[in-house]
């Protein structure tokens, strides 16, 4: 039985399913087309150089999922070789619950999300947590951003694909939106101040 890397999310359930519900012909021809790609591409590269967020999943022994906001500067999430992907942990509120997954189940998942843009990438993989490797650290740290690194996560990418973009909704980032703000004000200033001079002429 041929097997394809989007096997990794479409199990033989998930299968069924969408022959019950008439979406299993059209992800066949996909899988005869190639499938999911496993090794990291010049186009996600580039996704990620400008990512300053993504979700991270893991999950513990049992299954119980969790997902992790992690925020850092641009192009934080970084490409170790063609099929890995790192990242610096920073201090945070010290539950360690991702730490604790990875340490039991190193099966987890990358939600990338380019809100401006309405794009979004899934990975599926393995993950394990680095502790005291100094090089790796410095590699993966950016002197501009204030987060205290305490260890590195490496990803090992097995099957990733660009997901649709429907449903996004726009979000813009602070720095984008902070100037846009500070010159309508300026401009809503100039405007009260003639204004005020026209009614007191």
């Amino acid at each position: 039985m041929t097997t394809y890397t989007s096997d990794i999310a479409f199990t033989p359930t998930v299968k069924a399913i969408q022959t019950d519900k008439g979406s299993r012909a059209s992800y066949e021809k996909m899988e005869q087309r190639g499938s999911w790609r496993a090794k990291i591409t010049p186009d996600l590269v580039e996704f990620l150089s400008d990512l300053d967020m993504f979700y991270f999943g893991t999950a513990n022994a049992t299954g119980q999922p969790y997902i992790q906001y992690r925020g850092g500067s641009p192009g934080f999430l970084k490409v170790i070789d063609e099929t890995t992907l790192g990242f610096a942990d920073f201090s945070g509120n010290r539950q360690y619950i991702t730490v604790g997954n990875l340490a039991e189940n190193p099966q987890a998942f990358i939600f990338l999300i380019d809100y401006i843009n309405s794009r979004r990438i899934k990975l599926w993989g393995k993950a394990k947590v680095v502790e005291g490797d100094a090089e790796l650290e410095q590699r993966l740290h950016d002197p501009n951003y204030r987060g205290k690194v305490e260890r590195a996560i490496l990803f090992v990418v097995e099957a990733w694909d660009i997901n649709c973009p429907q449903h996004i909704h726009k979000r813009f980032p602070q720095k984008l939106v902070a100037p846009v703000i500070e010159e309508l004000e300026t401009k809503i200033k100039k405007l009260e101040a003639e204004l005020s001079t026209l009614k007191n002429a």
